[in-house]
């Protein structure tokens, strides 16, 4: 037979389960067990939004223009020569400078893009090429000549 004993183990038993339960934390927001009835909760009800903020707006900031390289004309040069040192096209040279140089106008029936002169300072963007939707601003159209011929042609007033 066998025996246990009984009598030493009991407090340590005890003492055990006393110390386990005395090191588990009591749990926060748990109802107490003497309160059984439910505590009824209200409905949030939405408030009523403050100002509506007004938008700020910030201009954006303007992308800056290409800058100009000014190109002195030196002897044996040409605009295609010139264009290609500086990745660009002869015609872009020519629209870049025909205020400056009436014969590298394209538009003008004097257009002589292989007449340029020794001096001459050719202003260009490095890398860049005229947008054929967007050219640069050409000479300024003259006025039309006047004539004899009167230009307002509403009725004369008829008589009483």
């Amino acid at each position: 037979m066998v025996h246990v004993r009984t009598h030493r183990l009991s407090p340590l038993i005890l003492a055990a389960t006393l110390l386990a339960v005395a090191c588990v934390p009591d749990p926060t927001n748990r109802p107490s067990p003497s309160l059984t009835v439910a505590t009824p909760t209200s409905t949030p009800v939405p408030t009523p939004p403050g100002p509506t903020p007004t938008p700020s707006f910030v201009r954006p900031t303007p992308t800056p223009q290409p800058t100009f390289f000014v190109y002195t004309v030196h002897t044996g040069d040409s605009l295609a020569a010139i264009a290609k040192r500086h990745g660009t096209t002869a015609l872009s040279i020519a629209y870049w400078n025909r205020l400056a140089y009436p014969t590298l106008d394209p538009d003008s029936a004097g257009y002589k893009p292989d007449f340029i002169g020794v001096g001459w300072m050719l202003r260009l963007i490095p890398n860049g090429v005229v947008d054929p939707e967007n050219l640069p601003p050409g000479a300024a159209t003259p006025e039309p000549l006047a004539s004899d011929e009167p230009t307002d042609p509403s009725p004369l007033p008829e008589g009483d």
